[in-house]
């Protein structure tokens, strides 16, 4: 038993969480008790699975009496709960989460800081001065307090790998397809990834490619959920691929590509003199470091901001108060004298940046501007997957190789031989072009800008590829991110390497 003494000094640690918590900001909803798992199914003869404790973005389902969906927006009120609960979120549930609450997030999933949120900003430090990245932040700054062992994110454009630059935790978006979607509230469909963050990589490693691996399981009620055919065909070109190279370590061997077009004038001189180190650490073990092109990179933000704001335009229309959302009275009051039933409802619900976005996604999906923008747009993205097909050495099992123009190339890529440039296993790439900022910068910028710190994050995201973030080291106090991309469905590999990475870059 606790003696008095004992029990004072327990009970100054929960006050003092609960105070941290509050300053923070980082979840919504946290139960006084976490939710253990369900009991497994009776009669079991297998043991019953590790427990872990686990945060959830709150943009996916949970039908947890306690737990409401709220997407960090005031047209979700906190009475809301679900009908549905995420596949994701039963996935994990069977597999021993623990789940200890709701985190705040960038209002359904917009934004880069999460500073828009119905309830407030999230800060990564106390008194509230750093920005946590977003629109993940408050699952991000769960996992670096170490409060829980792992957290659920979204990622449409580097909501789950941004937060875990800024927080220098790992941050992981699988390849599109091979997490379930249902139950997650949609920003955009075509980008929206369940993402994953830890402190660890080994946790990742057993959920997604263990024995009893997330990456085999089909849900038939996510039709971007890859068919049980397709992920045993992608697997199939990928086994057996690092053991045929002949390495000798981890890293030797491996070819890193450093893209040239990532070297932004925006680049902060920190960030490129740590990259710069991290590719030498790499080097100095045994791995090539290879200059690669993406030429369509200078076009991807652009794109990916019409996009995804097109798909949130049409995603956020049912949020009218009648058939989603919480209505507004005085609006109900103006419908019934011949006004229009949802326009208060939907401009008092939804958040500045929010309606930001709805109005771009509607304007460029019009008959007059379609054309000029959603359908440019579209092309460009199959140039952004045409770019990374190119560049790795693993084809693309669900389409077919295509070659460089070596006409197009820029003077800094060697040829490899007459055929084209060398190809690479990984590329590696800042997470961030700068630091974690400052809130109150954050916060008198204008929106545009905030726009540039997915610049790294969304080709990735484009071409439906698996990156991770990985801490690096750099000079001053804060945290940065390494990131590497792998050809899609190349996950385990990406994983076991980055597990080495972090382990050269992080000292």
């Amino acid at each position: 038993m606790l003696s008095r003494s004992g029990l004072r000094g327990a009970r100054l640690r929960v006050v003092s969480l609960t105070s941290q918590r509050r300053l923070l900001n980082h979840f919504i909803t946290h139960p006084a008790e976490p939710i253990p798992p369900p009991p497994p199914p009776a009669p079991s003869s297998s043991p019953s699975p590790k427990q872990f404790t686990l945060a959830v973005k709150d943009n996916i389902a949970t039908t947890i009496p306690g737990l409401p969906t709220t997407c960090a927006s005031g047209i979700l009120s906190k009475s809301y709960v679900s009908p549905i609960e995420a596949t994701i979120i039963t996935q994990l549930r069977a597999r021993g989460a623990v789940i200890t609450g709701k985190t705040n997030l960038d209002e359904f999933g917009m934004g880069s800081h999460s500073i828009y949120s119905h309830y407030g900003p999230v800060s990564q430090d106390t008194p509230p001065e750093t920005s946590a990245g977003g629109s993940s932040g408050g699952s991000a700054v769960a996992v670096a307090n170490g409060e829980v062992e792992l957290a659920l994110g979204t990622d449409t454009g580097g909501s789950v790998r941004l937060p875990a630059a800024y927080t220098g935790v790992i941050g992981y978006k699988p390849s599109y397809g091979m997490i379930s979607r249902y139950g997650v509230i949609p920003y955009a469909n075509s980008l929206d990834t369940v993402g994953f963050l830890s402190k660890q990589i080994n946790p990742l490693k057993e959920l997604i490619i263990g024995e009893r691996g997330l990456w085999k399981e089909h849900d038939s009620n996510d039709p971007t959920s890859l068919t049980a055919a397709a992920r045993k065909r992608c697997a199939a070109q990928r086994r057996g691929y690092r053991s045929r190279q002949g390495q000798t370590t981890e890293l030797e061997g491996l070819k890193f590509g450093i893209p040239l077009e990532y070297n932004i004038a925006e680049l902060d001189p920190e960030i490129r003199d740590a990259w710069a180190a991290a590719a030498k650490r790499l080097q100095d073990a045994g791995a090539r470091i290879v200059p690669v092109s993406l030429p369509t990179t200078k076009h991807a933000l652009a794109a990916y901001y019409v996009i995804a704001p097109a798909e949130a335009s049409s995603n956020l229309a049912k949020y009218d108060g009648v058939r989603y959302g919480a209505r507004d009275a005085e609006g109900a009051s103006d419908a019934s004298a011949g006004g229009v039933l949802y326009a208060s409802t939907r401009g008092k619900g939804f958040g500045e940046e929010v309606k930001r976005r709805i109005l771009l996604g509607s304007y460029t999906l019009s008959s007059e501007a379609m054309d000029n923008y959603f359908i440019k747009a579209q092309r460009v993205r199959r140039l952004v997957r045409r770019d990374f097909n190119r560049v790795f050495a693993l084809e693309n099992p669900l389409q077919e190789r295509e070659t460089f123009e070596l006409s197009d190339l820029p003077e800094e890529v060697e040829m490899e031989d007459k055929w084209g440039p060398e190809e690479v296993d990984f590329l590696l790439c800042p997470t961030a072009p700068t630091l974690a900022p400052k809130l109150k910068g954050v916060m008198e910028q204008q929106p545009v800008d905030a726009y540039m710190n997915d610049v790294f994050t969304v080709p990735a995201s484009l071409a439906g590829l698996p990156a991770i973030s990985v801490p690096m080291k750099v000079v001053t106090e804060g945290a940065a991110g390494l990131q590497l991309i792998g050809q899609y469905w190349d996950d385990a590999r990406l994983l076991d390497v980055a597990d080495a990475v972090a382990k050269e870059v992080r000292t």
